[in-house]
């Protein structure tokens, strides 16, 4: 088969390698579509993997092809989702229901070879059916849909017995989780949505998705804590999709008494806290909560129709969501480094750049 392989920082090559051999408990997919994740770009040019040579590609959908021992056969010819993080089992968290706070995991694409390749092995646990009405392009956003879910989940929890019905919701960054967080919140009913974006593909993107458009605030054009202040009465919940000191910063400060700030993007430096900022926090009571990855129990599980993944996949298939339409590139994938390079030079407007196979 052919795949992309990360030897080393800035040398991702499209060769020939070997097709995987599925181990006991895993199945070989032929992959059909997959999404490259904004942490993909770092990974490749700038910080490396856990271990190289590495295939990249966490986001991906694709059809089972052939399977190991213990596999049920029924398995084969199946179009699939698949959970990318693989826990261990055993530790606190994963007895406790919480595989994404896995002491000891692996994960396909960062640790283990991914699906920036025509095929790729996983665990068939790890697996989730698509219905017939979900496309393979639908299915590849399933994991960043998962985690922008799980982000909402733990806003919702910290907010829920202290304000009413209509809470003011502020997302702040709107790539691909931030859209699809706005996307999920728009869905659950929310009409106090507020996004803070800096590009003019955002506020189209977000439009399209059901944002009424007075409630984007482009940072480039307005003092957008002055508004969430004066006009909007403070933020009962601020997103912070950036991973920035400023974006962090102006969140506690434009935050209700009793609010929450949900900390979802990842770190671009060292995050640090002004004393005027944590006296805010302390003052304002303002709960700020950490979110990682999303929440999968596997179709076996008895709370699995409560996952992160699950209520994904329902909204899907009920067409209640739409992410096909973040989707902004499509390449081959012999053509997928044209991609790469988008994210990385930013060279032009970009949400979702996806890798589709040849069909």
């Amino acid at each position: 088969m052919k795949g992309w392989i990360l030897h080393s920082i800035g040398d991702i090559r499209f060769q020939e390698t070997e097709k995987p051999v599925p181990a006991t408990g895993e199945v070989c997919l032929r992959v059909m579509a997959a999404g490259i994740c904004g942490s993909d770009i770092p990974r490749i040019y700038s910080t490396g993997a856990h271990r190289m040579p590495l295939i990249p590609g966490h986001e991906f959908s694709g059809v089972v092809d052939s399977i190991g021992k213990d596999v049920q056969k029924a398995l084969i010819g199946k179009k699939v989702g698949v959970f990318p993080l693989i826990p261990c089992g055993k530790c606190f968290s994963c007895k406790a229901g919480h595989p994404e706070t896995c002491r000891n995991y692996d994960y396909v694409g960062s640790r283990r070879d991914g699906a920036f390749a025509e095929y790729v092995t996983v665990p068939a646990e790890n697996l989730i059916e698509l219905p017939g009405s979900v496309s393979f392009e639908e299915a590849a956003m399933l994991e960043p849909m998962a985690v922008a879910v799980h982000a909402m989940r733990i806003g919702m929890e910290r907010i829920g017995k202290e304000i009413g019905s209509d809470p003011v919701i502020l997302v702040c960054g709107m790539g691909t989780i931030g859209q699809l967080l706005t996307m999920f919140l728009l869905e659950r009913g929310f009409s106090s949505v507020y996004v803070i974006g800096n590009k003019e593909g955002q506020k189209d993107r977000a439009v399209r998705l059901g944002l009424p458009e007075k409630h984007f605030m482009d940072s480039r054009k307005e003092d957008v804590s002055l508004v969430i202040k004066e006009q909007l009465g403070g933020a009962d919940l601020f997103f912070e999709c950036v991973g920035k000191n400023e974006s962090l910063s102006y969140g506690i400060e434009c935050t209700k008494p009793f609010s929450s700030v949900v900390l979802v993007g990842n770190p671009y430096s060292d995050m640090t806290l002004s004393r005027d900022t944590y006296w805010k926090i302390l003052r304002n009571q303002v709960a700020v909560s950490g979110t990682w990855n999303s929440t999968f129990l596997g179709e076996n599980h008895p709370d699995a129709s409560n996952d992160d993944w699950h209520y994904v996949m329902n909204r899907l298939a009920d067409g209640s969501i739409h992410p096909e339409r973040l989707i902004t590139q499509k390449y081959l994938p012999e053509d997928l480094e044209k991609g790469f390079c988008i994210m990385r030079d930013k060279s032009e407007d970009y949400c979702k750049v996806m890798m589709v196979a040849n069909r």
